[in-house]
């Protein structure tokens, strides 16, 4: 794979990390999308992650490939609540309306998207290599 999003798509489930205070947080993901040339992410409004990413947008996601090889991307997040990005999530993964079943229209629903980012790719026998984001 020659993307962080390619990575991604290919190994669906990653974990992101926050800062909470002084703590790091980290939870699994499973979204991911390319929309308007930026690397996109989802969650929900209410939840503690995006009151994280909120107060603190760097965030890292890491993720690991069924070849020992794993992916982390380093960066800022910011909201984009826009009806497009949304409808867009929603059409790339329709499993999100059962979790959001208002699709676009649900108002908790966020997409992100990175601002800044670098993805870097490592395996236990080769040196870090950094990737193109998509």
């Amino acid at each position: 794979m020659s993307t962080a999003y390619e990575f991604l798509k290919a190994n669906p489930v990653f974990h992101l990390a926050t800062v909470d205070g002084d703590a790091a947080r980290v939870r699994p993901f499973g979204f991911a999308m390319v929309f308007n040339n930026k690397l996109y992410i989802c969650t929900n409004k209410t939840k503690d992650v995006f009151k994280q990413m909120q107060k603190n947008p760097e965030i890292e996601i890491s993720d690991m490939g069924p070849d020992g090889t794993w992916l982390r991307i380093r960066g800022k997040v910011k909201a984009d609540d826009s009806y497009e990005a949304k409808a867009q999530a929603f059409k790339e993964s329709p499993t999100l309306l059962q979790i959001y079943p208002k699709g676009a229209d649900d108002e908790i629903y966020v997409t992100l998207y990175f601002t800044e980012a670098v993805a870097t790719l490592y395996s236990f026998t080769g040196a870090p290599k950094t990737i193109p984001l998509f």
